[in-house]
């Protein structure tokens, strides 16, 4: 009784999501709101909470912020990473300055202390590759010559997180200052070892891993991943940290035929685990916490169009392009969610994770908006204000005539 229970409620689960997902398509727009909402409905609190899946559906969450960070990986080689790490790490300075400091000072200006302070700065900061590579196909704009200063972005933003999670990681687990420094010194050692080796004997890697075989290729990347990521998050490192790295030693045929076999299988387990997001967060909790999300929102969309239109300018494109990069950075989505969850599994404040919610909801929704008004809307302005007549200057004779005292 209890295994078909399962497999009612699990097979109801995906049916709902392939819905949701053919929904979003028909609108144009990411399906992470829709999923989310799902969660939200059919979690604690909601319209008809699970019962039977729900320690299946954990398990898949987990397997799903795995696979995320494996294929983001896997879009990058470590000569990437060292080049973008070397010539545009202003830039990504200033995103993390502009964009972390409003979520850490809204945590302390609501009294959730440093921890919850250091979560909500990694929330507020970090960009979602996903839906902005979505965007920027939808609008045509790959070959923008704005497009390399967003993906530089993007990619020192993720290569941030193998630096991040460790240290919120050790945080949340409540590691004293000795415990923490030492878990960041293995996550930056592994890191840095692993970069080392990708660089200089990538190929090597990725010839032993290849095979012509699609389901032998599979299981020994998939095997893989799952086992350095198991490792690490042993070593109280991260298992995203883990799969992030083991994507980014794997390059050429071999990383695009993995791309290819992992990619479904990275959109169910991702949709599984934006639904075991919503499950644990209670809907009545996100009233009392909208507004400050929709401050938070304004706020960082702001930072996020400040911070590519300094980029962009920086790298000599054209004020339009400037604009458009602004504008393409601004939606927020799986990694804030992922950060957030980490929070909410370790139950340091109850109210995170539904601002963190309500915050995602408003921003991948808003995020395409700005990406294709941003730009337009500037130069409406601009045109408006170039067309405001300046008020008549004073004639002098008349400044003359005027009695002293009268200019203040």
């Amino acid at each position: 009784m209890h295994s078909a229970l399962f497999l009612i409620e699990f097979g109801a689960i995906l049916l709902g999501l392939g819905l949701l997902g053919r929904v979003a398509g028909r609108l144009r727009f990411s399906p992470v709101p829709l999923y989310l909402l799902a969660g939200l409905a059919f979690g604690t609190g909601g319209l008809l909470p699970l019962g039977a899946s729900e320690e299946f559906v954990a398990i898949g969450a987990e397997i799903g912020v795995i696979l995320l960070l494996l294929m983001l990986g896997l879009e990058y080689t470590a000569n990437d990473l060292v080049s973008n790490l070397r010539t545009q790490y202003p830039a990504g300075l200033v995103d993390c300055a502009l964009n972390a400091l409003p979520g850490a000072a809204a945590a302390l200006l609501m009294g959730w202390g440093p921890v919850a302070a250091v979560v909500l700065a990694g929330v507020t900061w970090i960009s979602s590759s996903g839906v902005i590579a979505k965007v920027m196909g939808d609008l045509g704009r790959l070959g923008n010559r704005e497009t390399p200063v967003i993906l530089s972005i993007l990619v020192l933003e993720d290569l941030a997180m193998a630096v991040y999670l460790p240290i919120i990681t050790a945080l949340l687990a409540g590691a004293g200052l000795a415990a923490g420094s030492a878990t960041l010194a293995i996550a930056l050692g592994v890191a840095g070892a692993v970069l080392f080796v990708a660089v200089r004997y990538g190929r090597i890697i990725s010839r032993f891993v290849s095979s012509d075989d699609p389901e032998k290729l599979l299981l020994v990347v998939l095997g893989l991943t799952l086992l350095v990521a198991g490792i690490a998050q042993q070593l109280q490192v991260s298992a995203a940290v883990g799969a992030f790295l083991v994507g980014i030693a794997l390059s050429g045929e071999v990383a695009e035929g993995t791309h290819t076999l992992l990619s479904p299988l990275r959109d169910l387990f991702a949709a599984v685990f934006f639904v075991f997001f919503g499950l644990h967060t209670d809907p009545a909790s996100i009233p009392p916490v909208l507004l400050p999300a929709l401050a938070l929102a304004v706020v960082t969309a702001g930072t996020k169009i400040a911070t590519g239109y300094w980029a962009a300018k920086r790298a000599g494109i054209g004020v339009n392009g400037r604009w458009r990069a602004g504008g393409t950075l601004v939606a927020r989505g799986e990694f804030s969610i992922v950060i957030a969850g980490l929070a909410v599994t370790a139950g340091i404040e109850p109210a995170l994770g539904p601002l963190a919610t309500a915050y995602v909801l408003i921003l991948v929704v808003l995020g395409p908006l700005s990406a294709r008004y941003t730009q337009p809307l500037a130069v409406w302005l601009t045109s408006r204000r170039a067309r405001t007549p300046a008020a008549p200057a004073e004639p002098p004779a008349q400044r003359q005539r005027e009695p002293a005292g009268q200019d203040g």
